[in-house]
């Protein structure tokens, strides 16, 4: 596996939430990661995709949670997100690819 589609296995998908998306304007974007990144893989993957300066990276983790629909108990699972901070006058254009 080259090192391309390993930083393509650590970052899933953006997070486009209207919390999110105020985080914009101050230089965050909020991405879903493997449950099992690093913050340094996740910095790694995040300066070779999108070929920004990472300052900061913030990390939590969703617990898996019990739904009911209509009637019947499902089993939500849960997910890791990183709010990344990106270098003062830097940023990822999210919406470019939709």
């Amino acid at each position: 596996m080259s090192n391309e589609n390993f930083a393509y296995d650590i970052i899933l998908t953006p997070v486009i939430t209207e919390k999110s998306t105020n985080l914009s304007s101050l230089n965050k974007v909020t991405f879903k990661v493997s449950k099992t990144a690093s913050k340094k893989l996740i910095k790694k993957s995040i300066e070779k995709i999108y070929k920004v300066n990472v300052v900061k990276i913030n990390t939590l983790n969703s617990k898996d949670r019990i739904k009911f629909v209509r009637g019947k108990m499902g089993k939500k699972s849960g997910y890791k997100k990183a709010i990344i901070t990106l270098k003062e006058g830097q940023s990822i254009d999210i919406a470019a690819g939709i």
